[in-house]
Order: C-alpha cells, then sequence, then structure tokens
C-alpha cells in the first residue's frame, strides 16, 4: 500500500517556475480554445444563457462572429498571462516553503 506523504514532506516540495508557468499558461490557453471552438460552431451564445440563467442572472449579452486574428490574439494573450501567473504562483511558492 502507497503511503500519503507527510505533511512536512509536502513543505519541502520545490517547484519549477518554467514547469509551472507553461503549465498555468497551457492551462488557461487550452480553455479559451475551447471557447473559440464553441463560438465557431455557433453554441457559445446558447452556453452562455444556460450558464447566466442558472445563476439566476438576465444579462443582455451577444457573442460576435467568430474572427480568426481575434481567436488567435485571445489565445496568445491568455497564454503569456497565464505563464506570468503561474510563474509568479511558482516563484512566492517557493520562496514561502523556503525556510521549510
Amino acid at each position: 500500500m502507497v503511503r500519503p506523504p507527510a505533511r512536512r514532506e509536502v513543505r519541502k516540495m520545490k517547484l519549477k517556475t518554467s514547469t509551472t508557468a507553461l503549465t498555468f499558461g497551457f492551462f488557461v490557453a487550452v480553455m479559451h480554445v475551447v471557447w473559440m471552438l464553441m463560438v465557431y460552431i455557433g453554441v457559445a451564445q446558447t452556453y452562455l444563457n444556460w450558464i447566466f440563467g442558472i445563476h439566476l442572472l438576465s444579462v443582455q449579452v451577444r457573442v460576435l462572429p467568430f474572427n480568426l486574428n481575434t481567436a488567435i490574439t485571445l489565445v496568445f494573450f491568455t497564454f503569456l498571462i497565464g505563464y506570468l501567473v503561474g510563474w509568479v504562483f511558482a516563484t512566492v511558492w517557493n520562496k514561502v516553503h523556503k525556510g521549510n
């Protein structure tokens, strides 16, 4: 049987900043690729209406027609922002857990 790591072992775990940053960046980029695919196939408006409805919100939002340049720009910038957030997270994690 595999034993879970002790609390002290978990605190000593060091994150690789580049790997964590890439993981965050790819995660948010993939989420936005999925969103762009929903816009492209025409189900994004229905999805938004459903999401707002189950949150008891009535917001008038209109999904614009798909534009490849806009889609590429969105995915690119969300990757960059996700990368930055992941890098900052890993850096802060490593500094906070350095003395433990």
